[in-house]
């Protein structure tokens, strides 16, 4: 099995579903048709937290992902925060995904998942991390009502496939 890549972004656009783009353009997987799975991490994955991601494979693609993402509309929140989380030991391991506005509240939220998820298996883990993006949402009157901001974490299992 390959890596699976830990990818973080923010985008701020006129729509919801555009500043989601934006969002993953800043973590450079906006070219790719995205398949969210579950949580489980195969025993033979690594897991490495990048700040973008390389090249997985041409445009259109299918690329298999767990993902968090938060939106918000301009002036009905301060922030917007999109988290994964992922505890792995010597065989399979798990990702947890949370998003909210309060970066510590996504974070617990995570902590808490995981910790619940390691005690309904009979596995081994041994480490934890969690990953967090963050984005600021502007004042309405700065930017309009028509602005959005998306934050989202994605963890990129290893790299694109054909989807034709």
């Amino acid at each position: 099995m390959s890596t699976i890549r830990v990818v973080r972004g923010v985008g701020r656009a006129g729509t919801a579903m555009a500043s989601y783009d934006a969002a993953l353009a800043d973590a450079n997987v906006h070219n790719y048709n995205l398949v969210a799975v579950s949580s489980v991490i195969p025993a033979e994955a690594t897991v490495d937290l990048v700040e973008t991601a390389p090249d997985l494979g041409p445009a259109g693609n299918r690329l298999t992902v767990v993902q968090s993402r938060a939106t918000a509309r301009a002036g009905t929140a301060d922030r917007v925060c999109a988290g994964v989380g992922w505890t792995t030991g010597p065989g399979p391991g798990l990702f947890y995904e949370a998003s909210g506005n309060d970066p510590d509240r996504v974070r617990d939220t995570i902590e808490h998942g995981l910790e619940e998820g390691r005690a309904l298996r009979e596995w081994a883990f041994d480490a934890e991390e969690v990953a967090l993006a963050t984005g600021e949402v502007p004042d309405r009157h700065e930017h309009g009502a028509d602005t959005y901001t998306t934050a989202v974490v994605l963890a990129a299992y290893g790299e694109s496939e054909p989807i034709l």
